[in-house]
């Protein structure tokens, strides 16, 4: 079984997706989907791994996953050319998860900073799913065989996982995995992680030394897809800034948090470089930086927000999307997680 070079990730449906998804993931995507082949999922198995009160309960998931599924598609990605589909649909991916559970070790679990941060100081009431939350993502990654992973920055240590895990099953199944044909020993690929692009971390309009989230509780922090042209602009002229003016090209963003946020989005909007941006506006007072922001980003995000809003209204669309996207995605995963088993010394009928 050859490993063809081959584009994993996906996005939780909890929260609304925003401006930092947009810019630090999707525009990515989009591109990846001209050179190659992709496969972009809503992981819902992830979502539930947090209270109930966290993803709302049956009926939020459901209008949730269609909604981000809305976003995916309104922002260009295609169901053509790429594989699109939600995580559930896909069996392989939970069993796969199981496998890995008995791969990973508890020391390498611990070590990861997410679980430590959405835990907080109530550990034990956590989920096991919380806790194990990395085992299914390496699970994601590598029941497609996947070799390149986009991710931000927060991520990286679970590719790093990943990666650890791909190299025990190799190393654990060694002989049986030469057995069956694979020479070199190695029947999962270390996936790459892919961190690149204009904006690959996109920080609060109201603290620029804190990540654009969608769990943040001021909707004011950041500009959702779904925003009309009149909330967009609002948002940006309620921004936080300091006392003085945008900097010229030659003081630079250095120290200064919130002006160096703002005009990184402006750039990635624009299709700029920073130093351009600050050509044109460096020394002038922020208020007419915003003015010309808002206008860029309500250019761009705009659009996105009316198309989601249709889309959206038309779920059995979506559920089309999704239902081809898992049988695409099934005809890739189950012939591998066949293998697996074959592997590991699973009887299959």
């Amino acid at each position: 079984m050859k490993i063809t070079p081959r584009v994993f990730s996906g996005m939780q449906p909890t929260g609304s997706l925003h401006l930092g998804n947009y810019l630090g993931a999707m525009l990515q995507w989009i591109k990846l989907q001209e050179t190659h082949e992709c496969i972009y999922c809503v992981v819902d198995m992830h979502a539930i791994t947090q209270s109930i009160d966290v993803w709302g309960g049956p009926d939020e998931l459901t209008r949730a996953i269609r909604m981000v599924t809305a976003a995916y598609l309104a922002c260009g990605l295609d169901p053509k050319k790429s594989i699109i589909f939600n995580q559930s649909q896909v069996h392989e991916h939970a069993e796969l998860a199981w496998v890995f559970n008995c791969v990973a070790r508890l020391g390498w679990l611990n070590r990861m900073t997410q679980f430590k941060e959405k835990a907080g100081k109530d550990r034990e009431n956590a989920s096991v799913g919380l806790y194990a939350y990395p085992n299914l993502m390496a699970a994601d990654i590598l029941v497609y065989r996947a070799t390149h992973v986009p991710v931000g920055e927060d991520q990286k240590q679970h590719l790093e996982l990943s990666r650890d895990i791909a190299q025990k099953f190799n190393n654990d199944f060694r002989d049986t995995i030469v057995r069956a044909g694979f020479e070199d020993g190695n029947f999962f690929p270390l996936p790459e992680p892919i961190i690149t692009g204009p904006a690959t971390r996109v920080m609060s309009l109201r603290d620029g030394t804190r990540k654009m989230s969608k769990s943040d509780p001021s909707d004011l922090s950041r500009i959702n897809l779904t925003d009309d042209a009149d909330t967009i602009a609002r948002k940006i002229q309620k921004a936080k800034t300091d006392p003085e003016p945008l900097p010229s090209e030659e003081l630079g963003l250095a120290g200064r948090p919130e002006a160096e946020n703002l005009v990184g989005i402006y750039a990635a909007l624009a299709g700029l470089g920073v130093s351009s941006v600050l050509r044109d506006f460096g020394g002038g007072p922020f208020s007419a930086f915003k003015k010309a922001l808002g206008e860029v980003a309500v250019d761009r995000i705009g659009p996105i927000g009316a198309e989601m809003r249709r889309l959206a209204g038309d779920a059995a669309e979506i559920d089309r999307v999704l239902a081809d996207g898992s049988r695409r995605a099934r005809a890739i995963a189950g012939p591998i997680m066949d293998r697996v088993k074959d592997l590991v010394g699973f009887i299959r009928s």
